[in-house]
């Protein structure tokens, strides 16, 4: 039973010959593999030791999400990349086998080396037996690919830049997102866009920025076309972005209440939420004949009161809905079903991002952040007041590297001010704005 990462690194490393591990995937983007979250009874050690979540080492402080970051990092950096041609070497290539696997010490019991044992033509059952069930607990080398040495990786390093062929030191990225650099911060010369209301979605594309009011979001992937609601009537009505005319008006979503929020997570789907507690979900007619269609897909019904703010993850496949009963809820984008719930927020959820990297999500009420895991598992919650009217509006997410310690959360408040967040440090920047900020949007460059 894996208990110990020490226990497993010295039992593999020095203390058993016998013991032959590799690291799954797992152990670099699986938190929750080092956790027993459904609290099974795994039982207890010759010693009395009760066997439940794994014992990290010191450096990892007793965080299975720092323990998984640091072995991310260092399975992604230049010396790893630059090494990684004799990994291969050894587990598929030349030294897998014959007198470079001898000098090497890289050599295993016969058994585990493919062609060297037919269990069809085993004609002693016992010897059978044993024979697969030796091979079911040890393993199997894998087929031998290479018979030469395999090139290195071409490595940039992250120090010069420079292209190396060869092994390059070990270093860290000197990359430094632009809050590092508020020097060269300057604001445009000409307005993005002029809008006739309360800026309501930012959107970062490879020909600009385009930016629409509150009550209106753009639809992908061309984003020429806008979705709208907050009518008298109750109705939504999707429109052109360079004009304000509106080309088709649904008047179907009036029975679920008055909208309050909207998102269009692709071409064919619209989700809305609003009074009626419920989050619709609308799929688009997209042929000429269906154009002025919108059929109501399925209605998730879990919050109590108004839903207050929606968003959703192409990447992993999610909806999370925000609600004044202080509730947040990670809906299934493709089944269209509940997942689970998010509780403790202390004033009705205003704002939402998840980030499509790591599938963590943000969810912010009042003056509180919550940041949690894609499986609903909260990872930390921060009050950002400082004295002063200061809730928060709008919030995103920078998308690095899931390892790099440089991402930020970054928050809009109704004081004007715009700041930024990292997981082991508070506040980074605060510069005042004179009027509320109610829209962020994040891009690579």
């Amino acid at each position: 039973m894996f208990h110990s990462v020490r226990e497993a690194w010295y039992s593999a490393s020095k203390h058993n010959m016998a013991d032959v591990k590799e690291l799954i995937p797992e152990f670099f983007y699986l938190p929750e593999l080092l956790l027993n979250s459904n609290n099974f009874d795994l039982g207890c050690k010759q010693n009395g030791t009760k066997l439940g979540e794994v014992i990290l080492p010191p450096w990892a402080k007793g965080d299975p999400r720092e323990f998984i970051r640091v072995h991310r990092e260092a399975l992604e950096c230049d010396f790893v990349s630059a090494h990684l041609h004799e990994w291969i070497d050894l587990i598929f290539g030349y030294k897998q086998q014959g007198p470079a696997a001898v000098e090497a010490v890289n050599v295993f019991h016969h058994l585990f080396y493919e062609g060297q044992v037919d269990i069809y033509n085993i004609n002693d059952p016992l010897k059978e037996t044993a024979t697969i069930g030796f091979i079911n607990n040890f393993g199997q080398i894998p087929k031998q690919l290479f018979k030469k040495p395999h090139p290195p990786k071409r490595v940039r390093s992250r120090i010069n830049g420079e292209m190396s062929g060869i092994s390059v030191p070990p270093g860290i990225t000197n990359d430094k997102i632009f809050f590092h650099h508020l020097d060269n911060l300057k604001p445009s010369l000409a307005p993005v866009k002029e809008l006739k209301e309360l800026v309501g979605q930012i959107v970062c594309t490879d020909k600009g920025i385009l930016a629409v009011e509150m009550n209106k979001v753009l639809l992908p992937p061309t984003w020429n076309k806008t979705f709208a609601w907050g009518y008298a009537d109750l109705s939504c009505r999707l429109g052109a972005y360079e004009s304000d005319k509106a080309v088709i008006v649904y008047e179907c979503l009036s029975e679920w209440g008055q909208v309050l929020c909207a998102i269009c997570p692709n071409p064919k789907l619209v989700i809305t939420g609003g009074t009626s507690t419920v989050v619709c979900v609308w799929e688009m007619g997209t042929s000429k004949e269906k154009a002025k269609m919108l059929t109501l897909k399925q209605a998730l019904l879990g919050h109590t009161e108004t839903v207050t703010c929606l968003t959703a993850s192409l990447a992993y496949h999610i909806i999370v809905s925000g609600s004044c009963d202080r509730t947040c809820i990670i809906w299934d984008l493709n089944k269209l079903s509940f997942v689970t719930q998010l509780r403790g927020h202390r004033a009705p959820v205003s704002a939402l991002c998840i980030n499509e990297l790591t599938g963590d999500i943000v969810s912010c009420a009042g003056t509180y952040i919550h940041v949690w895991s894609i499986n609903g598992n909260p990872i930390v919650s921060v009050n950002t007041f400082t004295g002063r009217s200061q809730q928060i509006l709008c919030c995103c997410m920078s998308e690095m590297n899931e390892w790099d310690t440089q991402n930020v959360i970054v928050t809009g408040h109704s004081d004007g001010v715009v700041r930024f967040w990292r997981m082991e440090f508070l506040q980074v920047l605060e510069t005042p704005a004179p009027e509320p900020v109610e829209m962020l949007e994040m891009q690579e460059d």
